[in-house]
């Protein structure tokens, strides 16, 4: 599965415990940018996800009264937040992109996928 639909914190620790690196886009339906890019972030999901080791996952900031959103400071929309092994990771000298970043969305993606690949290999 290139993306996984979450909503809660126990659905984003499966992740976590599922795979090295865990990318979250959250967002929300009234959006305007968070459509925008989507359809990006949809294919970036499909073309770098890895098993086990690289995870794409969409949480719309309204879910479950915005519990998750909050848990993990979002306060604009779309957020895209970066994890490995269940904390928070630098990628590209940011934890976290704010706004509907394309070069720097796919920019951090492909660095992510990078590491990805390493550690499938055995590097890291």
């Amino acid at each position: 599965m290139a993306l996984h639909h979450i909503s809660t914190s126990s659905e984003l620790s499966s992740l976590h415990e599922q795979y090295s690196y865990v990318v979250v886009d959250c967002y929300a339906d009234w959006c305007g940018p968070c459509r925008a890019i989507a359809p990006v972030y949809e294919k970036i999901a499909e073309i770098r996800s890895l098993p086990g080791h690289l995870a794409f996952a969409k949480l719309n900031v309204d879910d479950g009264d915005g519990e998750l959103a909050g848990e993990l400071g979002v306060s604009a929309m779309p957020t895209f937040l970066f994890f490995e092994d269940g904390s928070p990771v630098e990628v590209n000298g940011v934890h976290k992109l704010l706004g509907a970043d394309m070069t720097a969305l796919d920019s951090a993606t492909a660095s992510l996928h990078e590491l990805a690949t390493q550690r499938q290999a055995g590097g890291a």
